[in-house]
C-alpha cells in the first residue's frame, strides 16, 4: 500500500482514538453542572481519575504526525485555525488544573468545578469548530494559507462546534451509564437520552449543510455510482440510532456507551466520504502535503514501534479499572 496512503490512516486511527478516550471525559465535564453538589459529582470525577489524563496522547500524535508526515497540510490547516487551536489547548490547561486543585483546594471547590466544565465546553467546541472549518474550504494561495484571522467563524463551523459539544455529552453521560449506580445511574440514564435526541438532531443537520458547502461534496453523496456507498452511512447511522435508545430504554449498561462511539465512527465514515483524497478540501491532497518517502518510512518505523506500547498499556489501565466506581472510587 501507498505510504501515503498509511500516514492518513494512522492520523484518521489517531484522531478517532482520541475521540474515543478524550471524548467522554470532556463530556462528563460538558454535563458536570447537572450533577448534584458533592457525592454524584465526585463519584463522575472519580470514574475518569485514573485515565483522564492519559487521554490527550493520541491528540498530540494526531497533531505531531500531520506536522511530520503532511507538512505542507500542517503549515495551512494551523495558521487557518490559530484561534481555535489556542482556545482548544487552555480549555485543556483550565479542566486540567480544574481537575487537581478541585481535591487539593476544596474551599474553592465551586471556581474549580466551573472551570472544568468551561475548559470542557470550549476545548469540544473548538474542536468541533476546527473541523467545520476545514470541511467548509480554506483560502489557499500556492503553498500557504492567504485568508484572514475569521475566516474560521461562520454559521457552519457554529452547527459543527455545538454538534461536537452535543456528541461529547453522549459519550461523557452514557460512560456515567456504564460506570455508576443507583440515583446517579438513573440521573445518566436520562442525560443520555436527551444528548441523544440533541446529537442526532445536530448530526442531520449538518449532514445535510455539508453536501451543499461544495458541489464536489454534492456529488460524493448524490451522484451514482458513489450515492451506493455513501447512501450506507446514513443507514447505518439510522439502524445504530434506533439500538441506541432501545438499550437506553432498557436499560442496557455498557452497549449505550459502545453504540454512541460507532456513531462517532459512521460521521467519521461520513467525513472520509466528502474528503477523499483531500487533506487540505479541493486544494491539497494527501499525496501533495505528503513529506519525502524516506522521512515517512522511518516515521513509521517509529510509530511500528511506539503505537502498539501505547495501545497495550492503554487497554490495560481500562482493564484494571473496569468496575464500577463507589462512593470512594472502582470497586
Amino acid at each position: 500500500m501507498d505510504l501515503t496512503v498509511i500516514w492518513a490512516f494512522i492520523i484518521a486511527f489517531a484522531v478517532f482514538a482520541y475521540v474515543v478516550m478524550d471524548g467522554f471525559d470532556l463530556g462528563i465535564g460538558i454535563l458536570f453542572p447537572t450533577f448534584g453538589v458533592g457525592e454524584e459529582r465526585d463519584q463522575a470525577m472519580n470514574s475518569i481519575a485514573p485515565v483522564w489524563d492519559g487521554n490527550e496522547t493520541w491528540l498530540v500524535l494526531g497533531g505531531g504526525g500531520l506536522l511530520a508526515a503532511f507538512p505542507l497540510a500542517y503549515a495551512i490547516i494551523l495558521p487557518a485555525t490559530y484561534p481555535l487551536i489556542i482556545a482548544m489547548l487552555l480549555g485543556l490547561v483550565f479542566r486540567g488544573v480544574a481537575f487537581e486543585f478541585r481535591w487539593r483546594d476544596p474551599a474553592h471547590r465551586a471556581l474549580w468545578d466551573f472551570s472544568f466544565t468551561a475548559g470542557s465546553f470550549v476545548a469540544a467546541m473548538a474542536q468541533g469548530m476546527i473541523l467545520g472549518a476545514l470541511l467548509q474550504g480554506v483560502e489557499v494561495d500556492g503553498r500557504a494559507y492567504a485568508g484572514s484571522w475569521f475566516d474560521w467563524f461562520t454559521p457552519y463551523t457554529l452547527l459543527t462546534g455545538v454538534g461536537t459539544v452535543a456528541g461529547y455529552a453522549l459519550l461523557g453521560a452514557t460512560w456515567l451509564v456504564w460506570k455508576l449506580e443507583g440515583a446517579a445511574q438513573e440521573h445518566a440514564y436520562r442525560l443520555a437520552f436527551r444528548a441523544a435526541v440533541a446529537t442526532l438532531a445536530l448530526l442531520g443537520a449538518v449532514s445535510l449543510y455539508t453536501p451543499f458547502l461544495d458541489a464536489t461534496y454534492f456529488d460524493r453523496w448524490f451522484s451514482m455510482p458513489s450515492i451506493l456507498f455513501a447512501s450506507q452511512v446514513p443507514l447505518l447511522t439510522l439502524i445504530i440510532a434506533y439500538f441506541l435508545f432501545r438499550g437506553l430504554a432498557k436499560k442496557w449498561e455498557a452497549a449505550p456507551f459502545w453504540l454512541s462511539l460507532a456513531l462517532f465512527l459512521l460521521g467519521m465514515a461520513g467525513l472520509g466520504v466528502s474528503m477523499w483524497p483531500y487533506v487540505v478540501p479541493e486544494a491539497v491532497t494527501i499525496w501533495d502535503a505528503a513529506a519525502p518517502e524516506r522521512s515517512q518510512i522511518f516515521m513509521l518505523i517509529g510509530v511500528a514501534i511506539t503505537m502498539p506500547l501505547i495501545l497495550i498499556y492503554t487497554g490495560w489501565a481500562y482493564w484494571v479499572f473496569r468496575g464500577k466506581v463507589g462512593h470512594e472510587g472502582y470497586h
